[in-house]
């Protein structure tokens, strides 16, 4: 019998323990993530916050309801988004200038088929807080300025928890490149 190629060998059990590695992390983020949905779906029964100032990024408030004052409107974005009856189209999002207490914030103020930009300017703003990539959070407003549809809220469907998929998945490469380094073994044998 041959001696097993050390530097292939080494290689291979090094792999296969990253693999099982990242499955294992990937188990332990689907529980971390169950944990975060169970959160999300409490907060939506919970009353009321004061828009944050300064929202924690490892701890956002998402799915809680809230307020706050759009003082004035210092820029429009739109962004791919859909309204309450999950028709595609623009969402319209209001950088707002929240006065001397904070640094603005962003509201979601409604929906329609095109991009152009409305002619709202500020006030109150009453909604559901949402994830924002740029800004961590946004207002999605319950009411929509005028000329606008209801945007869709935010929802629990839109958070992905795939973690066991990608746990499976890491497990299967760990399995599949054994089965390939001992098919190779064995063919290198013969």
């Amino acid at each position: 019998m041959r001696r097993l190629p050390l530097l292939a060998t080494i290689f291979v059990i090094a792999a296969v323990a990253v693999m099982i590695g990242l499955g294992i992390w990937q188990l332990q983020r689907l529980h971390w993530k169950e944990e975060l949905l169970a959160r999300y779906a409490s907060a939506q029964g919970l009353p009321p916050i004061p828009y944050p100032a300064v929202p924690d990024a490892r701890n956002p408030p998402l799915f809680r309801h809230s307020s706050a004052m759009c003082v004035a409107v210092t820029g429009w974005r739109a962004e791919s988004g859909r309204n309450r009856n999950d028709d595609a189209g623009w969402a319209h999002i209001a950088s707002c200038r929240s006065g001397v207490e904070g640094p603005g914030f962003q509201a979601v103020m409604g929906w329609s088929a095109k991009p152009d930009q409305p002619e709202w300017k500020g006030g109150p703003v009453t909604g559901v807080i949402g994830p924002d990539r740029d800004h961590v959070i946004r207002l999605i407003a319950a009411d929509p300025a005028p000329g606008l549809q209801p945007s869709k809220p935010p929802s629990l469907e839109d958070v992905p928890n795939n973690h066991l998929f990608y746990a499976i998945q890491w497990f299967f490469f760990a399995g599949a490149a054994l089965v390939i380094y001992i098919l190779a073994l064995r063919k290198r044998s013969r």
